[in-house]
């Protein structure tokens, strides 16, 4: 082959992105660390397989379950048919919603979360509307030639010097136990108490909501999952999950918080989250934990799967918080205190949880 016709073939496989095209393009929040500088070609051979992370182009065929696209400041735009979108391939567990795989091709597939993923959907709960359905147009390539994936926007492992921040970890039965709210409410009491406090999202899908909230609750640093270089959670490996957790405490550590909220999402039976929470790692990175739940019955069995897992748990919270007889039937069932979202605010109940979990409550009776 001719080199001139090499070049000519090259040229067809991996099409420049202009600038204009660019700037009509609907950038997700999985993409957010990437500036549009950095995207200079597609690469568009139908039979490329796409990895976990790679950045796509793609193109909206029919609207479906999600009908806007939260963009890299987390605005939520609205999806017309025939918009260009640039999202990330990755893995969807979800319950509520989806279960969807990285395809093995360029071939149609799904928009499986509003903050920017891309898979195949293979399965969704009854009553939910069939997913938006995507056209990949190519995988996204750098200056190099080379794909560009979030796993190039990682933060490093590096920290500052001192001890970790005291770190508590809050968990829950499934999707919607109430763990976000919890954590966002318990942040909030941290912060009344005088502490500088970090927060963090470490497994679940990507979306700037509860990032969001943990911000407004008053966190003076947040991060998440895609921060590390992950659209999810879903799939990863052990080594993987436990890389986002040391990440995320190195990186607190270094912009000197005193206490750091984790969420793990999902709850306590799926993968992920089962083998982080089990790992020797994590009992040995996380001070307490506070556990959500939507009824008494779920508050017992998570109990008792924390307390064989070692886990140091210290108090019932979620949404079974809003209903008084369920609150009672679990703090008489598990012995635990079960804290409302104001007990949560309270810089009194704070103090106490903190005493708990290692001793910042003196320091924060101090401040």
């Amino acid at each position: 082959m001719s080199h001139a016709l090499h070049l000519a073939r090259t040229a067809a496989d991996h099409p420049a992105l202009a600038a204009p095209r660019l700037a009509r393009v609907k950038r997700a929040y999985t993409t957010r660390h990437f500036a549009a500088a950095e995207l200079h070609a597609l690469h568009t051979d139908p039979a490329a397989r796409p990895h976990p992370g790679d950045l796509v182009l793609a193109r909206v065929e029919h609207i479906g379950k999600h009908a806007a696209l939260e963009l890299t400041d987390s605005r939520r735009a609205t999806l017309f048919a025939g918009d260009e979108v640039l999202v990330a391939y990755a893995e969807r567990y979800a319950p509520d919603q989806f279960e969807a795989h990285v395809p093995e091709s360029l071939a149609a597939c799904h928009l499986a979360a509003s903050g920017g993923v891309a898979a195949s959907v293979v399965s969704r709960r009854a009553g939910v509307v069939a997913p938006t359905e995507l056209q990949p147009l190519g995988l996204v390539l750098g200056a190099d030639g080379q794909r560009l994936n979030l796993r190039q926007k990682s933060l490093p492992r590096a920290g500052g010097f001192g001890p970790r921040p005291l770190t508590l970890a809050s968990l829950g039965t499934s999707m919607n136990a109430g763990k976000t709210t919890s954590a966002a409410h318990l942040i909030h009491g941290l912060v009344r108490s005088g502490l500088r406090v970090g927060a963090a999202k470490i497994t679940g899908t990507g979306s700037g909501n509860d990032p969001g909230l943990l911000l407004d609750a008053g966190a003076h640093h947040v991060l998440d999952f895609t921060d590390c270089g992950h659209a999810s959670t879903a799939g990863l490996d052990l080594e993987s999950l436990l890389d986002i957790l040391h990440t995320v405490q190195a990186q607190m550590q270094a912009h000197a918080v005193d206490a750091l909220v984790l969420e793990v999402a999902d709850g306590l039976l799926q993968r992920e989250t089962a083998m982080l929470l089990r790992s020797a790692q994590f009992r040995q990175h996380v001070d307490g934990c506070i556990f959500s739940s939507g009824e008494a019955l779920g508050a017992v069995a998570g109990v008792r799967w924390l307390l064989d897992h070692q886990l140091p748990l210290l108090a019932l919270s979620g949404a079974m918080t809003r209903s008084p007889l369920a609150a009672r039937e679990a703090a008489e069932a598990t012995g635990l205190n079960v804290l409302g979202l104001e007990q949560l605010r309270d810089a009194g109940t704070v103090r106490g949880l903190l005493a708990q979990a290692g001793g910042l409550g003196l320091r924060a009776e101090a401040a």
